[in-house]
């Protein structure tokens, strides 16, 4: 009886030193790989996430169904965004910009879009490429806005109040109207379409003339310069009747 219980200690000490053993061995192969750099030849995946030592997002890889909605100050976004691309965000974790496409031909019709787009800080889109086709129209063009110093994470959450309003067209007007309350967008201040040669990519004005931020153009009118502007809207634009012209959008 005796010598039957020792045999069992013996087996069972045998034992949990062998997984004991078996343990070690997979934390030390499982430590090593994960440190290792891998190499693969063809990865399928949905969504990539970029990420700093921290945790902080950085950049996001998506197809259509996944995308990050975008996020400022820590407010995410509350909004569908079935497009497939690439977001780019700042050390603090705000999105600013991205390159994104969609497109697609049914029932004899063609829409399709694509943009490459960097954003002010704390703010929309400032500079970008795009191109829009649809119900028989196709532009393209190269942009410059100027945007206001407005905060748009102040606005997140009047446009996620809004998103949650059944009727479309309902929501769409209180969205228009809560970012003209916040002063959100271009430049606050009456536009104007810049003379026909500007359109034609001849115009010259001195920088006296055209100050090159909002800032500057409130400065010059203070000083008393009258007709002093500001560039709002600057973009390159083609049409699909291949015609290109400079249009410059201004502010007094």
């Amino acid at each position: 009886m005796r010598q039957s219980l020792r045999r069992q200690l013996r087996f069972l000490r045998a034992y949990a030193a062998l997984n004991t053993f078996v343990l070690a061995v997979l934390a030390t192969t499982a430590f090593r790989q994960s440190t290792a750099i891998q190499k693969f030849d063809e990865i399928n995946a949905q969504r990539i996430n970029i990420v700093d030592a921290d945790g902080t997002l950085r950049m996001v890889i998506s197809n259509k169904d996944r995308m990050h909605p975008g996020v400022i100050d820590g407010k995410t976004i509350d909004r569908p965004r079935p497009v497939a691309g690439m977001l780019f965000f700042n050390d603090e974790g705000d999105e600013v910009g991205g390159l994104t496409f969609t497109g697609r031909e049914a029932n004899g019709t063609r829409q399709a879009n694509a943009g490459l787009m960097f954003d002010q800080l704390k703010q929309d889109q400032t500079i970008g490429f795009s191109y829009s086709e649809g119900n028989g129209r196709r532009t393209a063009g190269f942009q410059v806005w100027d945007r206001s110093d407005t905060r748009l994470g102040d606005l997140i959450d009047k446009l996620n109040a809004a998103n949650r309003i059944a009727d479309k067209t309902t929501a769409a007007r209180v969205r228009r109207q809560d970012r003209r309350e916040s002063g959100d967008g271009v430049t606050r201040g009456r536009r104007r379409q810049a003379p026909a040669d500007a359109r034609r990519g001849r115009h010259r004005q001195s920088a006296d003339r055209v100050p090159r931020s909002a800032g500057e153009g409130r400065r010059a009118r203070a000083a008393g310069q009258v007709g002093a502007a500001y560039i709002v809207d600057f973009f390159l634009h083609s049409t699909n009747s291949r015609r290109t012209s400079l249009v410059v959008l201004m502010a007094e």
